[in-house]
């Protein structure tokens, strides 16, 4: 398998296991929601009567979070985008250090490459 087919090949086995990770997380969530809601209807204790509402609500925020980062985030900066950052990094860079070797030829002409 080629470098680039091999870098391709990795890329999707980490999308599937993220993806699958989230389904994962969607099941669990569903099946915990209907545990607590259950739990909530048969184990009313202190003020609040309606506690496993602000349980689910609390997991469904993190799911949300999770889906988010599988779909949303992780979709669009991926190692494409990851690359293109670090290229624009390093002319940004490689820019700045020719601007100051310029400057300093331009200051100092009377150095020579040996005295550099």
């Amino acid at each position: 398998m080629e470098k680039g087919q091999h870098e391709l090949y990795e890329y999707a086995r980490k999308r599937i296991n993220q993806k699958k990770s989230l389904f994962f997380h969607l099941v669990l969530f569903l099946l915990g929601s209907i545990f607590l809601a259950v739990g909530n209807y048969f184990l009313v204790f202190g003020l609040t009567a309606n506690w496993s509402i602000w349980v689910i609500t609390a997991w469904l925020f993190v799911l949300i979070m999770h889906f988010i980062k599988v779909y949303i985030t992780d979709c669009f900066m991926n190692k494409d985008w990851e690359r293109e950052q670090i290229e624009r990094l390093i002319a940004l860079q490689q820019k700045k250090i020719t601007q100051l070797q310029t400057k300093v030829e331009n200051d100092f002409p009377n150095l020579t490459s040996t005295e550099k």
